[in-house]
């Protein structure tokens, strides 16, 4: 399935802790912003995960990533982390992950950007399921 095309950001700053010892952010952090914005989108659409897990014993997991670093960002640079539903199935989906630096509250420069393949599983037994109908429903109608 093909979903209408909407793009959700999130501001995210960058703290001590998102830093390595050259000052720049962590390259595997950007998965941990990537991972804020995707959960702050489905809040956003009105799926809360840990609801959704107790209501149907099931949860969503990562099964894919491909990153591309452009730039660094450094401590204090607000960013803005973007997710962006670009294919979806019935027992997956796939979304394009951007973070840009933001300057004067405006995008300034693309630092990386992401393709991000989420399953469903049966939560106890980490076996693939089908996403709720209900799910579908709220994804096919952004």
């Amino acid at each position: 399935m093909r979903p209408a095309v909407s793009v959700f950001t999130w501001p995210v700053r960058v703290y001590w802790e998102d830093t390595d010892a050259g000052g720049i952010v962590f390259y595997a952090n950007y998965l941990k912003f990537f991972e804020r914005a995707r959960t702050e989108w489905l809040r956003h659409l009105g799926v809360e995960q840990q609801r959704l897990r107790e209501d149907t014993g099931g949860m969503f997991v990562v099964s894919g990533t491909e990153l591309r670093y452009h730039r660094p960002a450094r401590l204090d640079d607000v960013l803005q982390v973007s997710a962006r539903l670009t294919e979806l199935g019935r027992a997956s989906m796939t979304l394009q992950q951007e973070a840009w630096r933001m300057r004067d509250g405006q995008p300034d420069a693309l630092l990386c950007e992401g393709t991000i393949r989420i399953g469903w599983v049966d939560a106890t037994q980490m076996r693939p399921g089908r996403i709720p109908s209900s799910i579908i429903d709220v994804l096919t109608h952004l």
